[in-house]
């Protein structure tokens, strides 16, 4: 036996219907304060100064994860072997 119900309602109004709580204007609030660093942040650097801060070692680093990554794939399968 299948019962099947639908019911149309608004999310504020399921949220209200089972005594969530509404946390849209913190979610709001919350992303709004991490768009100002990060406008104010892009704005204050160079790319220069990002691609520093993203990669530190420069390609070196870069390569080094691609070891790290192909060395862990490498060990995992022999380990399933």
């Amino acid at each position: 036996m299948k019962i099947k119900v639908d019911i149309d309602c608004t999310p504020e109004e399921a949220r209200a219907f089972f005594g969530l709580p509404d946390v849209k204007p913190m979610q709001d609030a919350a992303l709004h304060a991490i768009q100002e660093r990060l406008t104010k942040g892009l704005q204050a650097q160079d790319i220069e100064t990002l691609m520093k801060a993203w990669m530190p070692q420069g390609l070196g680093g870069f390569e080094g994860l691609q070891k790290a990554f192909w060395a862990q794939a490498t060990g995992d399968k022999k380990k399933g072997e």
